[in-house]
């Protein structure tokens, strides 16, 4: 019995033997001629010198178990990384959407509410997709399934009961975002008009810049600094040393510090600021509430009430993040002279941290185009627009004439200055007059400024409306008051941007029977967001995000409007606007070294009277600082909901993508259906159908039945009268 040929030793032999060609050849001309060479073959040579090698049961085996372990290891990675996405998610989510915690749950749940029904709906078209529904729509006398008559049913009422009602609304939603698109136009054509013409106000006497010699003071009328601030020990020392190191006469300026603070540390820390102050010789003072009511506005209520006032016939007022310039009195205070009716001069608002994050960059475009635009059409053709509440130098017996600070909403600032426009005061606003402040940084603090700043004009409206058709200004004041002021700006812009992008929008997704236009959507968004960038071109490549983030604040600033047009919840509760204190320190820095080369020898006593205090109040700084703990992104679930809604309506479209017959295309269809077979009917038989025929009068039911009134179905009418005028003729020529 021959002895099976040894393939694996061949294969091994056959490798080596190419690896080693040149030390194993049986070339005659090889100089080693002491060498053999072996050259092994096959006894069949047939088979191929590659043999797979083949695998036992066993080996099978434990390959299929390293495959089973391999997925159940990547199942547990996945569920376990779901697990901690939801637990963070959860951990992360904010209860507290806005300072009105009744009506932000109440809009909360109608949202939450929204977002089941949109992925019901979502669920019901997927099952009507892979049923093949979306290409031949069942209708309820043909179904056969529960599910089919359901579907069919749904056609049917969406088209006749939801979809026109959503249509109006629609249409209504179309028109306003019409107007109020006009209205940024026309300010930018106000704005480029006085870009071209270079039109600014202009002072009548201007102060010379320097230091100002303390003989010659009688031409520097009295000025009152206020600076109301309210637990803000982060920011408070900067606008103290911004205000005490203007350029103006000590002597004809008083510095009042409005502390609301609550807080212990925080009243010390500013007592100690003013303190410092006092020493080197500003006329400072520190006021301090026991009883913190009306907010700000009862805060400057309180500080003109003292008998000093009178002798003063100014008044600046900067917010706790505010600091202005040295000059800045002079360069705003030379516009009263020769302007009794002058009530208010109002300067811009520059950021020191408009290039923190995404944020405040955002943030930047919607402020920049604020003062800008309309800030400055506003001052230029009407003299009018409303006070910011800081950056501000106000005449004192324009406030006395007007009513002085109110307390009974929570924008004191638009208050006052409405009032003061319905006395007859004109105001002027100058955009090259810059007062660095600091934008928050946070979402949270953002939404609850924006929260107030939405909520107190609808209060405002609310209150003063009777008294604006009252007033003694002419018909145009009042129609820009009312229409443009308060209606158009305030209330139509949060309604319809909320109402259209967030809620219409989707609802067509899921009713293809009302439709917005591609115009709507995204034509006139786009040239609207480059408009409001003009202002701010270093923004332009954040056009798409300010897109996204304007369409999620819509959702605070509609619950915001509502909550104070309808005085819902906590709407009249103010919450100060958290400050990081980001301001610019080494300018201050700078002036206040300068300032104390100029500080006379007989406050040193004072000053070292006083070091322990200080020492002691350092020592709470410090302490503050290091128990401020890291914080992280939040989430926050109305737009967290929200933004399930889009992502629901997108996957929605994904289906219309693919193609789909809405019912009117269904219904279209079945109207060609029915005129290919009366024509045959027509064609085949020889009675004679007049125009008031039976087959004319079976299509026109038909036709009244599905009540579609598009250009074909018309078109067919009037083709089927041809037909069968020609068939009774007897004309008819084939096509």
């Amino acid at each position: 019995m021959s002895r099976e040929p040894n393939y694996e030793f061949q294969e091994w032999w056959n490798k080596q033997r190419e690896k080693n060609h040149d030390f194993f050849t049986n070339d005659s001309n090889n100089a080693n001629k002491g060498f053999l060479t072996v050259e092994i073959r096959s006894l069949n040579p047939d088979l191929t010198t590659e043999k797979d090698r083949s695998r036992s049961a066993r080996q099978l085996s434990w390959i299929c178990l390293l495959r089973f372990q391999q997925l159940a290891n990547s199942l547990a990675w996945i569920t376990n990384s779901f697990l901690l996405l939801l637990r963070t998610a959860n951990r992360r989510i904010s209860a507290a959407d806005s300072p009105c915690d009744s009506s932000a749950s109440r809009l909360y749940r109608i949202i939450k509410f929204f977002l089941v029904l949109v992925v019901l709906l979502l669920c019901v078209e997927l099952v009507a997709y892979f049923k093949g529904w979306h290409f031949s729509p069942p209708s309820a006398a043909s179904a056969e399934a529960a599910v089919e008559l359901f579907y069919a049913l749904w056609l049917e009422i969406r088209a006749d009961y939801l979809a026109p009602p959503l249509q109006s609304l629609a249409n209504v939603c179309i028109v306003l975002f019409l107007i109020q698109s006009m209205d940024r136009v026309l300010l930018m054509l106000g704005c480029l008009w006085i870009k071209i013409r270079r039109i600014k106000p202009t002072a009548s006497m201007e102060y010379p810049m320097g230091r100002v010699e303390t003989g010659n003071v009688d031409d520097y009328p009295m000025v009152l600094v206020q600076i109301p601030m309210c637990n803000e020990k982060e920011v408070y020392q900067q606008s103290i040393a911004a205000v005490c190191i203007m350029d103006w006469p000590k002597e004809r300026m008083l510095v009042q510090v409005l502390d609301d603070s609550d807080e212990l540390d925080a009243q010390n820390l500013i007592q100690a600021e003013v303190q410092k102050w006092h020493q080197k010789g500003v006329h400072i003072l520190y006021r301090h509430r026991l009883i913190r009511s009306g907010y700000k506005a009862g805060n400057l209520k309180s500080a003109m009430s003292c008998d000093y006032i009178k002798n003063y016939e100014f008044v600046a007022i900067f917010d706790a993040d505010f600091q202005p310039a040295p000059d800045f009195l002079k360069k705003t205070i030379p516009h009263f002279r020769g302007n009794d009716d002058l009530a208010l001069v109002q300067a811009r608002w520059a950021f020191v941290n408009k290039d923190e994050n995404l944020l405040t960059r955002l943030q930047n475009i919607n402020l920049s185009f604020h003062f800008e635009v309309e800030q400055q059409v506003n001052g230029v053709f009407i003299n009018f627009f409303g006070f910011n509440g800081t950056a501000g130098v106000w005449r004192i017996n324009a406030l006395e004439d007007c009513g002085g600070w109110l307390e009974r909403t929570t924008v004191e600032d638009m208050d006052i200055a409405v009032r003061a426009h319905l006395c007859g005061w004109k105001f002027v606003y100058l955009n090259d007059v810059k007062c660095y402040c600091e934008l928050p940084e946070s979402y949270e603090a953002y939404k609850k400024q924006q929260y107030r700043w939405h909520s107190g004009p609808m209060q405002l409206f609310r209150l003063c409306f009777l008294d604006i058709l009252h007033s003694k200004v002419n018909k145009a004041k009042k129609a820009n008051l009312i229409f443009l002021f308060f209606l158009l700006r305030k209330l139509i812009l949060p309604f319809y941007s909320f109402t259209l992008f967030c809620i219409i929008l989707p609802l067509t997704i899921f009713l293809p029977e009302a439709e917005l236009p591609a115009w709507v959507v995204c034509y006139v968004p786009g040239i609207m967001s480059v408009l409001n960038i003009l202002p701010a071109p270093r923004s332009f490549p954040f056009i798409v995000p300010y897109l996204l983030f304007e369409n999620t604040m819509s959702v605070t600033k509609f619950n915001a409007m509502i909550s104070g047009l309808f005085r819902l919840g906590n709407s009249y509760e103010w919450i100060v606007t958290k400050k990081l204190g980001r301001s610019s320190e080494a300018d201050l820095v700078a002036f206040e070294n300068e300032s104390d080369s100029s500080v006379t020898e007989t406050t040193s006593f004072l000053r070292s009277s006083s070091d322990s205090g200080l020492e002691e109040l350092s020592k709470l700084e410090v302490t503050s600082r290091r128990s401020v703990k890291t914080k992280r992104n939040r989430l926050y679930r109305m737009e967290l909901t929200l933004a399930f809604i889009l992502l629901s309506a997108a996957g929605r479209s994904l289906l219309s993508a693919q193609g789909e017959l809405t019912v009117g295309h269904y219904r279209c269809h079945l109207e060609s259906e029915l005129q290919v077979t009366l024509t045959q009917h027509l064609l085949t038989n020889n009675s004679n159908f007049g125009v008031t025929g039976s087959g004319l009068k079976q299509f026109s039911i038909g036709h009244s039945l599905y009540g579609c009134q598009n250009a074909n179905c018309e078109a067919t009418c009037h083709w089927l009268k041809y037909k069968v005028c020609t068939k009774q003729k007897g004309i008819f020529e084939e096509d």
